[in-house]
């Protein structure tokens, strides 16, 4: 498997691993994951260093992390990170785990102080996520601050605290 910066061409790939990643149990309607990263490209909040795909030996993208500028108390000093998807024939087979590893890499090589994420309490932990109030960093919902969670990377500052906001297609969500 190889980790990469998306492409043009791996537009259509994207959105069906989404669609795949996320579909519905009764398989009704598309994903909002599905079309989300397209919003997301034609936001200003867009950074393409942090949309990267997996690709299998064959040439297949099986899995997509993008993470976007996102602000705190108003400032870009975050990168709120989502969605991410990996083709259910390639689950639990480490996929997601290396796109993770490859994102907060990137950020921390771009000298990005924090990245967020809304997400499973028991899973994020592992890649140094924690509840983001702890940092005081507050959701722009109600969420449960043990889904709302951060990352503070090396470039991290105390000084960065107040409301998170992710890139402006997610508030249409």
């Amino acid at each position: 498997m190889l980790i990469r910066r998306e492409t043009p061409a791996d537009a259509d790939a994207i959105r069906a691993v989404h669609s795949a990643a996320f579909a519905k149990a009764d398989g009704d309607g598309v994903p909002v994951e599905a079309t989300l990263v397209d919003a997301l490209r034609a936001d200003e909040g867009w950074l393409p260093a942090y949309s990267l795909v997996a690709i299998d030996p064959d040439g297949l993208v099986v899995g997509h992390v993008v993470a976007t500028r996102a602000l705190v108390a108003g400032e870009p000093v975050a990168l709120g990170l989502g969605p991410l998807g990996v083709l259910p024939d390639w689950q639990r087979r480490g996929v997601g785990k290396a796109l993770m590893h490859a994102v907060l890499g990137a950020a921390d090589a771009h000298d990005e102080p924090l990245v967020v994420l809304l997400g499973h309490p028991d899973y994020y932990p592992r890649f140094g996520f924690r509840p983001a109030v702890e940092l005081g960093v507050t959701p722009p919902q109600p969420w449960g601050p043990e889904y709302f969670q951060a990352r503070p990377m090396h470039a991290w500052r105390e000084s960065i605290r107040g409301e998170f906001r992710y890139a402006r297609p997610f508030d249409e969500l």
